[in-house]
């Protein structure tokens, strides 16, 4: 491998340090939460999915899966959903490298759209998936769809008209 290729496929410390911010974000964002009374595992809401969204589209693909997979992966660890870490780290990392694979190639209000509705049935699916696995029933996780629906609603509506003004923004910063 040529040095400018193995250039492009590593991280620079501007994106360490980019994504360890992004990371510390979604983490603390997780916090902020409701727990349902509905679900049958006591499910969870939370604002974690505007900040991984927001560094997906932003800072793309491996930014959003590691804000994703580490910061919420985190979070089950920290927030006593220890059970559900490695679920999360791989369904969340995969949202946030899909949101992240999708806006990277095509920008705007559509695109962004799409891709986090792309995120929604990652999610949807895997927790769905995740929760066979761990309760080893097929009916009891459909309960935990209306809430995944509702956290990624929240998100969207969130970061739609949040993301153009932050992307003007980091346009403007210079790095160098």
């Amino acid at each position: 491998m040529s040095e400018k290729q193995n250039t492009k496929s590593a991280f620079s410390v501007r994106d360490i340090a980019i994504a360890g911010v992004c990371i510390a974000l979604t983490f603390v964002a997780t916090f902020i939460n409701l727990k349902l009374p509905i679900a049958a595992n006591g499910g969870l809401v939370h604002l974690g999915n505007v900040p991984l969204f927001i560094a997906a589209i932003l800072f793309g693909k491996k930014t959003g899966a590691l804000a994703g997979g580490i910061g919420m992966g985190l979070f089950d660890l920290m927030g006593g959903w220890t059970l559900w870490a490695p679920f999360t780290f791989v369904i969340v990392g995969l949202m946030g490298y899909a949101v992240g694979a999708i806006t990277e190639k095509h920008k705007g209000f559509r695109w962004n759209l799409l891709a986090m509705a792309v995120a929604c049935v990652i999610k949807i699916v895997g927790y769905y998936i995740a929760e066979v696995i761990i309760y080893q029933n097929w009916i009891a996780p459909v309960t935990s769809i209306p809430g995944n629906l509702v956290q990624i609603t929240v998100a969207v509506v969130i970061v739609l008209p949040v993301v153009e003004v932050l992307r003007r923004a980091v346009r403007s910063v210079s790095f160098s």
